[in-house]
């Protein structure tokens, strides 16, 4: 994946998540937001090591 690419995956995993907290599904705006910030990290990580 490119960096366009794991931005926009980040991106729209964030507006999915906050879309389904205001719906009322914590548990899976929770999933949401914890592999958002999974593949936020790895993207970090990467960079870092290179």
């Amino acid at each position: 994946m490119t960096d366009l690419q794991k931005d926009i995956l980040v991106g729209l995993l964030f507006v999915v998540g906050i879309f389904a907290f205001i719906s009322g599904a914590f548990i899976v705006s929770a999933a949401v937001f914890a592999s958002s910030a999974i593949f936020s990290n790895i993207r970090q990580t990467v960079q870092i090591q290179d």
